[in-house]
């Protein structure tokens, strides 16, 4: 016991070239099982990570690591803005936005940043505030640079998008889905998308944002079309499904098409609720809110799945 007394205590260890990787592999993991987990599951894992490569960035502030760190806290603060706003928590969704763009920007990463900005100004034109998102994605474009990569332009491209078809410009929108489009195209030839950059942005997905686009503009064929070639290549994940089809419906609606709206909005509802997606429930309220078609069967027992869901 002696002898054991008096060797020297293992020092901690310091972080090292693995540790950001660490981090990110952990948030990364996080996202790709965001698509089929309920948000409500996720938020303390998330916010968690937030903390650890809070702590992490603590001990090594002054390591030659220390950038890499912070730039694995920006993506995890980022997810957890993700997180609530898919559970209608605004303020804290912004405030880990606020946190993920000003990590992004600490660690002199360019496209983080850009990718974080771009994040927020989604957000905002999906609460029904396009000029603040518009503002933002001009903030992203600046921050990123006059080069940035293809996927990062089609992205940012498609937001613009929707941006503009929130605030009822439909020339604007058109030109930047155009804009889009060449992007994709463009990004084809890369063997990879950067990170932050999880997933390829794809004609599939951009289909899926010409889809909001339409309904936003009433244009309810172009609308459906776009809708279905979403999913003619690669199904989106579970809950960005149910907010496609909730736009979808609403397009259905405008055609005249009733039953297929409420069959489509009804089927977003099953989403919303086995998922706890309070954005995706959120978008069916707001589909039972503008439907104006005739009474049915169809809308009565859409009406009781709606209301037991709320009690």
């Amino acid at each position: 016991m002696t002898a054991l007394a008096g060797l020297a205590l293992p020092k901690r260890p310091d972080v090292d070239e693995t540790t950001a990787a660490t981090l990110t592999s952990i948030t990364g993991a996080q996202r790709r099982l965001e698509a089929v987990t309920p948000a409500r599951e996720l938020a303390r894992p998330a916010v968690a990570q937030v903390d650890l490569a809070s702590r992490v960035l603590g001990r090594a502030s002054r390591s030659p690591h220390a950038d890499e760190i912070r730039a694995g806290l920006s993506e995890a603060a980022g997810f957890a803005a993700w997180v609530h706003a898919d559970m209608q928590d605004t303020g804290s969704a912004r405030l880990y936005y606020r946190r993920a763009v000003d990590s992004a920007r600490q660690a002199d990463h360019a496209l983080l940043a850009a990718y974080m900005i771009g994040s927020l100004a989604a957000f905002e034109i999906d609460a029904d505030d396009p000029l603040i998102g518009l503002n933002l994605l001009v903030r992203a474009r600046r921050e990123i640079g006059e080069r940035p990569p293809a996927i990062a332009r089609a992205w940012l491209s498609s937001l613009e998008a929707l941006g503009h078809a929130t605030a009822r410009d439909g020339m604007a929108a058109l030109q930047a889905l155009t804009t889009a489009e060449e992007a994709v195209r463009a990004g084809e030839r890369a063997a990879a998308p950067p990170w932050p950059w999880v997933f390829p942005f794809d004609h599939a997905k951009l289909a899926g944002y010409r889809a909001l686009v339409m309904v936003r503009l009433k244009r309810p064929v172009e609308a459906v079309a776009a809708f279905n070639e979403s999913l003619s290549s690669a199904q989106p994940g579970a809950k960005q499904r149910g907010v496609l089809m909730t736009e979808v419906a609403t397009a259905e609606a405008m055609a005249g098409r009733y039953e297929e709206a409420l069959y489509l909005a009804s089927n977003a509802l099953t989403v919303a609720t086995m998922y706890g997606s309070e954005r995706t429930l959120h978008r069916v309220k707001n589909f039972r809110r503008s439907y104006a078609g005739p009474s049915s069967d169809a809308l009565r027992s859409f009406d009781e799945r709606l209301h037991a869901t709320l009690i």
